[in-house]
C-alpha cells in the first residue's frame, strides 16, 4: 500500500483537516520533536487505496541568515553584507528539529499533499518542506506526479473536501518573491542597523534602545508617525468667529441653527454680521427640504485583513494581537482565512448557506430569519485579489467557546457579514433654511424609516435626534439669542494604529503578514510609545532618526522606494520578472545609498547631539577599570554597559537585570573589578569581568560569557571552581553554585533558566575538589549554624553529592515533579559521565 504524507502549517490545522478527511477515524501520535502530532488513516487517493499521514510544521521551517563569521559585528564591515557576505538557510527554530522530524515521517512515502496557508508565505513554506522531504521520499516512476498543493479558504467539510478533490501544484514564482523579500530585508536591514547602532551607542549614553534598527518597511512606518508629529509641532492655532443663533416656535424646544457663512477670521466682520442679524426679532423660514436618503448596505470592501485590524484597533486590540486571534479562529474553523486582500465574493459563493449557520444565535437570530424569509441582498462588487474570499464566519459560536477577545473579533466579522447581505438603511432627511436680518442660517436632522443593515450594526445607525418641527415656507420663528462665539483651529492628533495601517496599505508598505510586525517593532525599539486611544507618539530617538534620514537621503524614510520594490517583487510572483535581476537591482540601489549614508552620518549626528548626552557624561561610577584603575560609569539605559571615560572604552553587560559591584574583587587575568548580574531575589545571578565579557580570554569561550562559564583553571569565581554537575533540563548547561545567594543558597544553570534552591540557612556552602563516584558531579561541603542545622545527630558539617547523597536529598527544593529527561545525566567538571543512581531521577527538572 502506498503512503501519502500531508503537511499543514500548524498542528491545530493538521488535526482539524485530518478529522474531516478521515471522518474521525484516524489514530494520532506525537512526532519526535514533541510539538507536532501525526494523524494516520487509510483512504483513497488518485483512484488507489493508500495510507495517509497528516502532520504539520510550525510556520516557516527555515530562515535566512548570513554564514557564521558574517554575524560578528566587530569583525565585519557592514558594507560587505550587500554582496560579499554569503547567506544560508538555517532552521527557523532549531529546538523543534523540524527538518529531521519531516524526514522521519516522509521516509518511504510516495506522495505529498501540501496544506500550507494559501498566500505567498505559504507557497514559500511549501518549498521549504519539499527541500527537506524529497531526498528521502520514494522516487516516482516515469511521469507520475508526486507533489500536490491543496487550496482552501476555511476549515469546513465542504471547503476541505473540495480542496482535496481539486489538488494543484505549489507556485514556485510566489515562493521566489518571498525569498527575494527575505534577502533584501536581511542585507539592507542588517547593514544599516549594525552601522548606526555601533556609531551612536559608542557616542551617546541615554538613547535607551538596545538596537538602533533600520528596516526597509519599518523605517517608512516610523516616518508616517513622525510626519504627523511634525505637523502637530508646527501647527499655529488661528482664531476665528462663528455666529450662534437659537430660535423657537410656540412652546417647542429651541432650535440651534448653523450659520451658512460657517466662520470668519476677523472679529469686527463677525460683529457686523451679528449686528445685522439682531435687527430682526423673527427668523423667517425660506425653504423646507425633505428627501429620502439611503445608507447603502456595506460592501465587502470593508472586511479584508487590513480593515479587520483597523476595526480591532478601534476596539482597543493591538494589530499583532488581532491577527493572532484571527488565525486561531481560522484554524479552529470559525472564520475563513484572515490574511486576504480580496473584497468580492465569487459568483458561486453560498451566501444563503453561510447565513443559515447563524439562524439560531441569540444575538442576531431575528435579523437572520427575517433575511432568509424576505430574501438576501447580494453584496456590491469589490476587488478580487486572486487569493481568498472576504473574511467570513464559517460556523456558529458563543462567547464561552471563543473567550473575550476571540468573541469580540468573531462578533464583528459575523455582524459585518450579515450586514453585507441586508437591505439599505432608509431615513428621511429634513433641512430648514432661515433668514434672520438678511443672514442665512439652517438646521437639519434625520428620521429613521427602515434600519436595514444597521439593525445588526447599530453603531453605524442614525443617532437619536430631536424631530425637526413641521413648518412651511414663510413661517416665522422667534429669535431666542444671537451671539458671536470665539473659537480656535485645532492641530491634528497623533496617528492611531488604525490610521497608520491605512497609510501603510495605501503606500504599499509591508505585506498582510508583516504590517502588524513593523508596528510592533517601532514600539519595541523605543521609537514610538502607544498612548491612550492607541495613538502612536514618537520618542526623541524616533524623531531624531527620521529627521536625520531626511537630511541625508529622504528616500530612506519615504514610502516611495519600498513601494517600488514591492511592485517588483509582485512581478516575480506573477512570473513577469527575473528573481536574480530584481534582487541585484534593489541591492545595488541600497548599497549606493548605504555608502552615501555612512559618508554623511555627521548630518544625523548633529541632531543627536542636541537630544542626547555624550556617553562620558552619562551614568554613575560603579567599578574600576583594569587599565587605568579609575572608576568606570554604569549606564543603565538600554543597552546597559560600562564606560571608562579616561580610556574611552565601552564594555558590554548582560541585559534585563540589575548590575552591582561584586565585593570589590578583581579578575586575575586583567585586573578589572568584577560586577554581579542578577535577575532578582528568586532568579539567577553570577559575577562577570567586564573586559572578559566583551573580549573572551580563552578559545572555548564566546563573547557574552560570565564567570560561571569561564574555563580559567584556578580562579575562585570560574566554572572550574564553582561548577557542580550537568543541567538535566538542557543539553549543554552546567549547574553552578551561586556564591552570593546565602543564606538561601542556590545553584543555577549557566545556559538555561533552571535554578535549584538548597541548604537554606547554611552558614557556608563550598564546592569540593572531589567528585561523586556514582555520577561524577562535584561534591559540596555544607556548614550549618548549630541552632538551625537539619543534619542528623546535631551535626553541622557534611560533604556529599547533591544528586546522590541520602542526607542532602531532602534539602534540595524541587519546584516541578515532571521530568523532561528520564534520568539525570551527571557530568562533573572532571571526567566522563557515569550512569546515575535511580534517586537522581527526582532532580530531572528544577524550575523556579
Amino acid at each position: 500500500m502506498r503512503t501519502v504524507l500531508m503537511v499543514a502549517e500548524k498542528p491545530s490545522l493538521a488535526q482539524s483537516i485530518s478529522k474531516i478527511l478521515s471522518k474521525g477515524n484516524c489514530t494520532s501520535r506525537k512526532g519526535l520533536n514533541g510539538a507536532c502530532s501525526v494523524h494516520e488513516y487509510t483512504g483513497s487517493f488518485q483512484g488507489q487505496s493508500v495510507r495517509f499521514k497528516m502532520t504539520s510544521v510550525c510556520g516557516h521551517v527555515m530562515s535566512l541568515d548570513f554564514i557564521g563569521k558574517y554575524n560578528n559585528w566587530d569583525k565585519v564591515d557592514p558594507a560587505e553584507l550587500f554582496s560579499k557576505a554569503p547567506t544560508e538557510k538555517k532552521e527557523a527554530n532549531p529546538k523543534l528539529n523540524m527538518v529531521k522530524f519531516l524526514q522521519v515521517e516522509a521516509r518511504g512515502c510516495d506522495y505529498v499533499v501540501l496544506w500550507l496557508d494559501c498566500d505567498k508565505e505559504g507557497e514559500n513554506i511549501c518549498f521549504e518542506v519539499l527541500d527537506a522531504i524529497q531526498p528521502v521520499m520514494n522516487k516516482s516512476s516515469g511521469r507520475e506526479k508526486s507533489v500536490y498543493r491543496a487550496k482552501f479558504s476555511s476549515i469546513t467539510d465542504t471547503d476541505i473536501w473540495n480542496a482535496m478533490n481539486r489538488l494543484g501544484e505549489p507556485n514556485r514564482n510566489e515562493a521566489l518573491s518571498v525569498d527575494a523579500r527575505q534577502e533584501l530585508d536581511l542585507r539592507i536591514g542588517c547593514a544599516f542597523t549594525r552601522f548606526q547602532t555601533k556609531y551612536f551607542q559608542g557616542k551617546y549614553g541615554n538613547l535607551d534602545s538596545s538596537l538602533i534598527s533600520f528596516g526597509p518597511c519599518q523605517t517608512p512606518t516610523l516616518g508616517f508617525c513622525v510626519e504627523r508629529h511634525d505637523k502637530i509641532q508646527s501647527f499655529k492655532p488661528e482664531t476665528y468667529w462663528v455666529i450662534q443663533a437659537k430660535v423657537f416656535k410656540g412652546k417647542e424646544s429651541p432650535l440651534t441653527l448653523d450659520w451658512n457663512r460657517v466662520r470668519v477670521f476677523d472679529r469686527e466682520v463677525g460683529q457686523m454680521f451679528v449686528n445685522l442679524a439682531k435687527t430682526s426679532r423673527e427668523a423667517q423660514v425660506r425653504e423646507t427640504d425633505r428627501e429620502t436618503g439611503l445608507f447603502h448596505t456595506l460592501s465587502t470592501l470593508e472586511i479584508h485583513q487590513y480593515s479587520l485590524i483597523v476595526v480591532c484597533v478601534v476596539l482597543g486590540m493591538g494589530p499583532q494581537h488581532t491577527m493572532q486571534i484571527a488565525e486561531r479562529l481560522y484554524t479552529q474553523g470559525y472564520i475563513s482565512y484572515p490574511r486576504t486582500e480580496t473584497t468580492q465574493y465569487p459568483e458561486n459563493f453560498d451566501l444563503k448557506g453561510t447565513l443559515k449557520q447563524q439562524a439560531n444565535s441569540p444575538f442576531w437570530a431575528e435579523e437572520v430569519k427575517t433575511l432568509l424569509s424576505a430574501g438576501i441582498n447580494r453584496p456590491r462588487k469589490g476587488t478580487d485579489a486572486g487569493d481568498h474570499p472576504p473574511i467570513t464566519p464559517m460556523r456558529a459560536a458563543s462567547e464561552g467557546e471563543l473567550g473575550s477577545d476571540g468573541w469580540r473579533l468573531y462578533e464583528y466579522i459575523t455582524r459585518h457579514f450579515i450586514a453585507t447581505v441586508s437591505q439599505d438603511c432608509k431615513y428621511l432627511q429634513t433641512t430648514i433654511d432661515f433668514n434672520i436680518g438678511g443672514e442665512s442660517f439652517s438646521c437639519s436632522g434625520k428620521t429613521l424609516i427602515s434600519p436595514g443593515y444597521t439593525a445588526v450594526m447599530p453603531w453605524q445607525g442614525i443617532p437619536l435626534e430631536e424631530a425637526m418641527p413641521v413648518c412651511e415656507r414663510g413661517d416665522a420663528f422667534t429669535v431666542d439669542e444671537i451671539k458671536l462665539v470665539e473659537k480656535q483651529t485645532n492641530p491634528p492628533d497623533y496617528l492611531t494604529e488604525a490610521e497608520l495601517i491605512t497609510l501603510m496599505e495605501k503606500h504599499g508598505i509591508g505585506t498582510d503578514a508583516s504590517i502588524p510586525v513593523h508596528i510592533n517593532n517601532i514600539c519595541q525599539r523605543n521609537y514610538v510609545t502607544v498612548e491612550n486611544g492607541r495613538k502612536l507618539k514618537p520618542t526623541n530617538l524616533g524623531i531624531v532618526l527620521v529627521h536625520g534620514y531626511y537630511k541625508i537621503d529622504a528616500e530612506l524614510v519615504l514610502p516611495t522606494i519600498r513601494s517600488a520594490v514591492e511592485k517588483q517583487l509582485n512581478l516575480i510572483a506573477l512570473g513577469k520578472a527575473n528573481f536574480q535581476q530584481v534582487l541585484q537591482h534593489a541591492l545595488d540601489i541600497f548599497k549606493r545609498k548605504f555608502h552615501y549614508f555612512v559618508d554623511s552620518i555627521t548630518s544625523m549626528d548633529e541632531l543627536m547631539e542636541v537630544s542626547f548626552s555624550p556617553i562620558a557624561a552619562t551614568g554613575k561610577p560603579l567599578s574600576r577599570c583594569g587599565k587605568c584603575h579609575r572608576f568606570m560609569k554604569y549606564i543603565q539605559a538600554k543597552p546597559s554597559r560600562l564606560h571608562c571615560s579616561h580610556c574611552d572604552e565601552t564594555y558590554s553587560l548582560p541585559q534585563n537585570g540589575a548590575i552591582k559591584l561584586y565585593k570589590e574583587l578583581r579578575c586575575p587575568l586583567d585586573d578589572f573589578e568584577l560586577v554581579l548580574w542578577t535577575s532578582g531575589a528568586r532568579g539567577k545571578s553570577y559575577p562577570l569581568c567586564p573586559y572578559c565579557f566583551s573580549n573572551p580570554p580563552f578559545r572555548d569561550m564566546k563573547k557574552g560569557m560570565g564567570c560561571n562559564e569561564c574555563t580559567h583553571p584556578s580562579c575562585q569565581h570560574s566554572l572550574n571552581s564553582l561548577g557542580i554537575g550537568q543541567c538535566v533540563e538542557c543539553d549543554s548547561g552546567v549547574l553552578v553554585l551561586d556564591p552570593t545567594s546565602g543564606p538561601k543558597w542556590r545553584m543555577a544553570c549557566n545556559k538555561c533558566n533552571v535554578v535549584v534552591h538548597f541548604f537554606e540557612h547554611a552558614h557556608r556552602v563550598q564546592v569540593a575538589q572531589d567528585s561523586c563516584d556514582a555520577c561524577d558531579a562535584s561534591l559540596v561541603a555544607v556548614d550549618f549554624n548549630k541552632t538551625r542545622s537539619p543534619l542528623p545527630a546535631g551535626e553541622t558539617q557534611h560533604t556529599g553529592c547533591v544528586f546522590c547523597d541520602q542526607i542532602f536529598q531532602d534539602l534540595v527544593e524541587l519546584k516541578h515533579a515532571t521530568m523532561r529527561h528520564p534520568m539525570h545525566r551527571g557530568r562533573g567538571r572532571r571526567g566522563n559521565p557515569k550512569k546515575p543512581k535511580d534517586k537522581m531521577a527526582a532532580l530531572a527538572a528544577y524550575f523556579v
